[in-house]
């Protein structure tokens, strides 16, 4: 168990680093954006601007999950802290959702909206939504196991 944990955590702060080191970078490509595309250079800083609320969420999302296999690894599952966390976790995903639907729906209504761009996009909705319902269904299971576990409880 404490390898597996150990293991999921380096997969975190790895996601964590690469992230960050992408924050750092974008500003120079949307520079690089800007100067190939004219047209579009006014989209630059709201662009961006997206792009960093983002992380916001996606970075407590990570910090929930670190929290979440702590209270695996100290044997507290079943508990009401790794469902609190699992809820924290969908509504990040579900922000991060929101953010990318309405940025590249304004984007498709300027008429800027690159293919690379959209193919990149959809696959993030695509995996925040699996995030939300994969969170939603262990947040229920975790919950009906805790119900189970409570009614043993009182039973014994």
């Amino acid at each position: 168990m404490r390898f597996s944990t150990l293991f999921l955590k380096s997969t975190i702060i790895f996601l964590a680093l690469t992230v960050f080191t992408v924050c750092f970078w974008l500003p120079v490509l949307a520079e690089r954006a800007a100067e190939l595309n004219p047209t579009y250079a006014y989209l630059k800083y709201p662009v961006l601007l997206g792009l960093y609320v983002t992380t916001i969420p996606y970075f407590y999302a990570l910090h929930q999950t670190f929290q979440l296999l702590d209270f695996i690894r100290d044997g507290k599952a079943f508990s009401s802290c790794p469902i609190a966390s699992l809820e924290k976790i969908k509504r990040c995903a579900i922000g991060i959702l929101v953010i990318y639907v309405l940025g590249m729906t304004c984007l498709a209504l300027l008429q800027a909206l690159h293919p690379g761009v959209a193919i990149i996009g959809i696959g993030i909705i695509f995996i925040t939504i699996v995030i939300v319902l994969l969170a939603t269904l262990f947040q229920q299971l975790l919950q009906n196991a805790l119900e189970i576990k409570l009614e043993i409880d009182l039973t014994v």
